[in-house]
């Protein structure tokens, strides 16, 4: 079950606050997740950061240049919970 973004607000230099539709919440460091190469190369400059927005058809959040990120990955990563791949692999 895909987990929408509802709401995101950068916070800091690389950091974002996150709302999912089923009201889970909190920070995420995308320094710690992503390496700024490729389409992430401009999300170094503070000032396109700052451009994050909601793709509203997909449920992601993303940037003007195409860049976006896995709405899934980003809700494991603020609750701590598992995605639902990984605990097949894990129970293989």
């Amino acid at each position: 079950m895909p987990h929408e973004v509802v709401a995101v607000h950068p916070i800091a230099t690389h950091r974002l606050w996150l709302q999912f539709e089923d009201g889970s919440q909190g920070e995420i460091d995308l320094a710690e997740t992503i390496h700024f190469h490729g389409i992430f190369a401009p999300l170094k400059a503070d000032v396109f950061f700052r451009q994050v927005r909601i793709n509203d058809e997909l449920g992601v959040i993303e940037w003007p240049n195409g860049a976006d990120l896995d709405s899934d990955v980003l809700y494991s990563t603020v609750t701590g919970q598992r995605l639902p791949g990984a605990m097949a692999c894990a129970q293989s």
